[in-house]
């Protein structure tokens, strides 16, 4: 086994994963395939008793941000996230919807009467809602194959000993073609098993068990575009769907406040192209190319946006905005609605916004 050890020096250049150790930094080994990567994230399910559409029925997948309104004045909404419809559950009155609950979740012990929309419109609402327990999951797998591993991983691995193969808490590094770092998952990870690699004698196949947030089957063909490096022309979301255009957004947050962007001088003139901005990541994504090129960043959200407009994410007040096809962003997102189900204009908010910290915004 030493004479694996050894070989994270060498095998750097051509590797697009490490794990690091996330106290002290250390590189257990790296390496160019993880299996297991990209998977269905544990989702929680909920039966909406007695529910009344309003409008169109909820089939398929619903929305990226759904709010659930306890009709009890006392209890707060709460979000589920990228949420999907089974639709009917057969036999019942009940609607059947997945989603990732945010940390807050259902207020404690409530199950009576809720009301549900997607930030857009009310979707229906329901006499009772009960959260359906999951089925106990096993832990996530992960293969790293090929793996050039550290003298300490080396040692690890020749012990073989429980605590030894606990790898307590560390980082999967994923880099681009370019050697940029893309993204990080957090793991928990535990050494399953390991066997000598067909990818190279000195290299290993290093199997682990470890809870991690997976990238989910709906946004790998974007990583698979971006793994090749960021976009170098606007636009290249534009064609997307709202829900791609959310995990398109999820990289372009990563990677901006990860690496930053230099602030220009003030008084710049940008020129935002407004034409695709039909949903709430399609005016993010708009608005990071405007100030930061193809693959900027400059938000995800009002608060997001405020603390760009502070500087240190490529822009510095006073500045002019010049924005083309507006009307289009008007029209989408003045109608929409608060966690609490009271109306909103989102367009006029950003406007507020960017005037009260020195961006002039001329719609065109």
């Amino acid at each position: 086994m030493c004479a694996v050890a050894g070989d994270i020096e060498q095998h750097r250049g051509q590797a697009r994963y490490a794990l690091t150790d996330s106290a002290d930094g250390h590189v257990w080994g790296v390496c160019a395939e993880v299996e297991g990567l990209s998977a269905e994230p544990p989702r929680s399910t909920y039966e909406l008793f007695g529910w009344v559409p309003d409008g169109a029925g909820v089939v398929g997948w619903v929305g990226t941000r759904v709010w659930l309104v306890p009709q009890d004045a006392t209890g707060e909404p709460w979000l589920l996230e990228d949420v999907e419809s089974r639709g009917r559950h057969p036999g019942t009155d009940g609607l059947v919807l997945t989603g990732l609950d945010d940390y807050a979740g259902p207020p404690d012990g409530y199950r009576g009467c809720v009301r549900v929309h997607d930030q857009h419109r009310w979707l229906g609402s329901c006499r009772e809602f009960a959260r359906i327990l999951p089925a106990e999951i096993p832990a996530p797998r992960l293969v790293l194959r090929g793996l050039a591993p550290s003298d300490r991983l080396a040692r690890a691995l020749e012990t073989g000993t429980r605590r030894a193969l606990d790898l307590e808490e560390a980082w999967l590094e994923i880099r681009d073609d370019r050697g940029a770092l893309l993204d990080e998952r957090l793991l928990h990870p535990r050494v399953r098993s390991w066997s000598v690699s067909s990818h190279g004698r000195r290299l290993v196949d290093l199997e682990l068990e470890s809870a991690f947030v997976p990238v989910p089957p709906h946004a790998r063909p974007l990583w698979e575009r971006w793994l090749a490096g960021p976009p170098d022309a606007p636009g290249a979301w534009a064609g997307l769907g709202t829900r791609q255009r959310d995990a398109w957004l999820e990289l372009v947050r990563d990677r901006g406040c990860r690496h930053g962007h230099v602030d220009r001088p003030a008084g710049q003139v940008y020129r935002l192209d407004g034409r695709h901005i039909t949903d709430e990541p399609g005016l993010y994504l708009a608005l990071g190319e405007a100030i930061n090129g193809p693959g900027g960043y400059f938000g995800a959200c009002l608060d997001a946006l405020v603390d760009c407009l502070r500087g240190g994410f490529g822009h510095t007040s006073p500045a002019t905005l010049l924005w083309e096809d507006s009307r289009v962003a008007r029209g989408h997102l003045s109608r929409r609605l608060t966690p609490h189900g009271e109306p909103c204009d989102l367009f006029a908010g950003v406007l507020e916004i960017l005037n009260e910290r020195g961006v002039r915004a001329v719609l065109l």
